[in-house]
């Protein structure tokens, strides 16, 4: 495969933000299944795909999912277009006859709720990455953010699914650039790698 080009290199990386601030277009239901689409295919461990998505694009929905959050991200998820709960199935092992079909990997997680808590963190870590860079590819910013009360969060949108828990939320919408801070400094090559 060939690299690809400089100007989608910026959009995913290089002039990628964090947004607080977005533009007054809406967000709807064909746009989160394309980003669903693109953020499902890339690695997780065992092809666990843990994630659960709560996707908040109703006024109602956002209301409730700022009322779990400090009062600086409140107010971000209220002005955002959506925002999204990215979730974590701690018993993501039930589906892995479906989705590793080539072995009992079911039975390595089996009785072992740690072992699957961390699994279904780091995973669906990566698929909260992965959401970023779909986003973005598609034309759309983000505004991921801890600062929210993850009980809440949970009872509030997991109560049906015990064994769900929230793992961090974003807000979605097409970034106000106008609005940016300048970026913030990153660490050179040589402050955070070495070569072994």
């Amino acid at each position: 495969m060939n690299p690809i080009d400089d100007a989608s290199l910026d959009r995913l990386f290089r002039e990628g933000r964090t947004f607080n601030h977005y533009l007054d277009t809406p967000v709807g239901e064909d746009e989160i299944r394309a980003i669903w689409d693109l953020m499902k295919m890339p690695p997780t461990s065992t092809n666990q795909s843990p994630a659960r998505m709560v996707w908040c694009l109703s006024e109602e929905a956002k209301e409730k999912l700022a009322s779990c959050a400090s009062d600086s991200n409140a107010d971000k998820i209220r002005n955002a277009p959506a925002a999204v709960v990215i979730g974590m199935d701690e018993n993501f092992h039930e589906h892995l006859p479906q989705l590793f079909p080539h072995t009992d990997a079911k039975s390595w997680f089996e009785g072992d709720l740690e072992k699957r808590r961390g699994s279904a963190m780091q995973s669906s870590s990566l698929q909260g990455a992965y959401l970023i860079l779909a986003a973005r590819a598609l034309g759309l910013d983000t505004g991921p953010m801890a600062g929210f009360d993850k009980a809440k969060v949970d009872a509030a949108f997991f109560a049906d699914q015990p064994g769900v828990r929230s793992n961090f939320i974003a807000t979605l919408g097409y970034g106000d650039r106008s609005k940016l801070h300048p970026r913030n400094p990153r660490l050179a090559f040589e402050q955070a790698n070495r070569i072994a």
